[in-house]
């Protein structure tokens, strides 16, 4: 069996892998290729090109980088025909892989696109768009199946690897410190993408700073996925705070959490292992501002955060735009530090609980089923 993966960024990396190794199991022979992560290839991917050419956020970065994303979607495209696939399956990245998805599906091979982009918080009009192009949709958490439903598009609710990768619960040594120290930890996650690190670098550094000279005692450990990630923190690091004793490692971002007794962090998937690992958090997020202002005429949604968008309340705060201030930020650290979280994190366990569905091995089963049909 061969099939195409495109995906975009380190969460469609994760989704990635999880899928790879549960077709494995009942594919041993499997042929994978297309655009991965390191997790990815790993697992014997052979990935095109590197994943960092697709990771772009928001509107504006994606039309200054339109001709590009374009070119390498012809590209791929090409590629994908002349290998002929059983199937291929879009990671994530709508606007990309959706194009990508119809042109295979046009071509004859079957597409499957692996979770669903936002349509039921925003541009319904895409159900048109993403009946033309896929044969089945994987969304990862209930509340989506219903739209897909009215539109008469096959989808199925796989849950999410991440629920059912993080325990339940958490044993005494994991709940909070951390094996590299016994002080308290406030974890910084600033995004996975460059751009949205470039938005948030300055603002949690210096809540950051706030919150080491209020806390001398604690311990300020920021993963990053890249590098180049890393590379940029430092600098800014030097240029904004350079009397800032942070911790910069590569990776080892879900172990951070894991062992963090506060998160600040970009809203995203990171918010969702967050919640996973029952930890409080802040959330955090900025857009260009030409693209904010376009989307906040579009969006209409209570909640933006994961976490609050699956509890339907709001568990955690969501700063976002003009509000992400370092004093903001810093006012919402301390404000969840000194709560009681019994109630959120009961809330918590039980939607972890409902998420928890094996999803890698469900993903598997429908592409092997739609395969086999």
């Amino acid at each position: 069996m061969k099939i195409a993966i495109i995906a975009g960024e380190a969460s469609g990396d994760i989704l990635g892998a999880g899928l790879l190794r549960a077709l494995k199991r009942q594919q041993p022979q499997l042929e994978a290729f297309g655009v991965g992560g390191e997790q990815m290839c790993q697992e014997e991917f052979r990935s095109l090109v590197s994943i960092e050419e697709l990771s772009v956020m928001g509107l504006i970065e994606i039309l200054k980088h339109y001709p590009r994303l374009r070119r390498l979607r012809a590209r791929l495209i090409a590629e994908i025909i002349q290998q002929q696939p059983d199937l291929v399956v879009g990671i994530d990245m709508p606007d990309f892989n959706l194009g990508l998805e119809a042109a295979c599906k046009g071509a004859g091979i079957q597409t499957v696109h692996y979770v669903s982009p936002s349509v039921w918080a925003w541009r319904q009009g895409r159900m048109k768009t993403i009946a033309r192009s896929i044969n089945l949709m994987l969304v990862l958490f209930p509340f989506e199946l219903e739209i897909y439903q009215q539109h008469k598009v096959p989808a199925i609710c796989v849950g999410h690897p991440l629920a059912d990768q993080i325990p339940l619960t958490q044993s005494g040594s994991q709940q909070s410190k951390s094996s590299l120290s016994e002080t308290p930890i406030l974890a910084l996650l600033p995004g996975s993408r460059l751009g949205e690190i470039h938005m948030l670098a300055e603002p949690f550094l210096k809540a950051a700073e706030l919150w080491q000279q209020q806390h001398p005692e604690w311990q300020l450990v920021m993963p990053l996925v890249t590098q180049s990630a890393v590379d940029y923190i430092r600098q800014q690091q030097q240029l904004i705070c350079p009397t800032l004793e942070l911790q910069v490692v590569l990776g080892q971002s879900q172990s951070v959490m894991q062992t963090a007794d506060l998160i600040l962090l970009a809203s995203g998937t990171a918010t969702l292992e967050a919640m996973l690992f029952k930890k409080p958090m802040v959330v955090a997020y900025r857009l260009n501002w030409l693209t904010y202002q376009i989307f906040k005429r579009m969006i209409r949604l209570d909640y933006y955060s994961l976490p609050n968008l699956l509890a339907q309340r709001a568990l955690v705060p969501e700063l976002i735009q003009d509000e992400v201030t370092a004093e903001n930020l810093y006012r919402s650290l301390k404000e969840q530090y000194d709560a009681d979280h019994t109630e959120r994190e009961a809330i918590f366990t039980e939607i972890h609980r409902q998420l928890r569905l094996d999803a890698s091995t469900q993903a598997a089963q429908a592409i092997l089923k739609l395969v086999a049909d």
